[in-house]
């Protein structure tokens, strides 16, 4: 009764607090709008990376049949932004991948442009995941430098194989591996279905998802992690090239002088 005496004299309406949360969570969207995505593709080969990329276009540009050697740079527009996407050669599953290929890798982020990607899409298949699996990931997320973990999202491909059990109990299923690369991530993680052509009704959800990441980690750039990665290769040579210090004669040094006679207690 108060409240109601309240709005009938200043004559104003209480607004509904799902509304103003509907409110202010757009507000926020529109403030983290970007009117640019650079994004960069990782994954193995087959997980449905490149068909990812494709499925973000809204159009067939990264060829699935044909085994990646080399970053392939494609963009369009999407929600009134412009999108530019960077599919990377996979890595192999169970064995090392080329030198090469590993290079090419780390290009892909300086091929976005300056100052570099807003995101980095680990495209990972729904499916069995070992702690290979885990390894495999870490191994080449380390290219990037540890900096990396923070602008990616996970991307889960093939969720259809799920039918009616959940992505979080799916994710829980499969034990500490694919816990760890989550935590890594900050658990940002996203499913994706590529099985849907032209206007895709997920793809509003995934930019949002982005420029969240970019609103509260800002944006990787490729050019501070190698000048750090050069300096930490420096330090590394200046510490190799310092003379090592004989321990033996270290520890000679230090009993020079002999212990006093402790039974007599007699000195010259």
């Amino acid at each position: 009764m108060e409240s109601e005496k309240q709005v009938q004299s200043t004559g104003e309406d209480v607004p509904d607090p799902e509304e103003e949360e509907k409110r202010l969570a757009a507000a926020a969207r529109e403030a983290n709008r970007l009117s640019e995505l650079r994004l960069v593709l990782l994954g193995w080969r087959w997980p449905g990376k490149s068909l990812t990329g494709n499925t973000i276009l809204g159009r067939e540009e990264f060829r699935l049949e044909r085994a990646a050697e080399f970053c392939v740079k494609r963009q369009t527009e999407v929600e009134g932004r412009q999108v530019t996407v960077i599919d990377t050669p996979g890595w192999f599953s169970a064995q090392t991948t080329p030198l090469l290929y590993q290079q090419e890798m780390v290009r892909g982020a300086s091929m976005c442009g300056p100052p570099g990607p807003h995101a980095f899409l680990l495209v990972i298949p729904v499916g069995m995941f070992t702690e290979v699996d885990r390894g495999r990931i870490e191994e080449h997320l380390a290219l990037f430098g540890e900096r990396v973990w923070r602008h990616t999202i996970l991307v889960f491909t093939w969720a259809e194989v799920l039918r009616n059990m959940s992505i979080e109990r799916h994710i829980k299923r499969e034990g500490k591996d694919l816990q760890w690369v989550l935590e890594k991530c900050k658990r940002r993680y996203f499913v994706i279905n590529n099985c849907i052509f032209g206007e895709h009704p997920q793809l509003r959800q995934l930019m949002e998802k982005i420029e969240k990441v970019v609103a509260e980690e800002g944006i990787y750039n490729p050019e501070e992690v190698e000048e750090k990665k050069h300096l930490d290769q420096k330090q590394n040579r200046e510490l190799g090239a310092r003379p090592k210090v004989n321990s033996a004669v270290g520890l000679a040094k230090l009993d020079v002088d002999p212990p006093h006679n402790s039974v007599d207690g007699l000195t010259d």
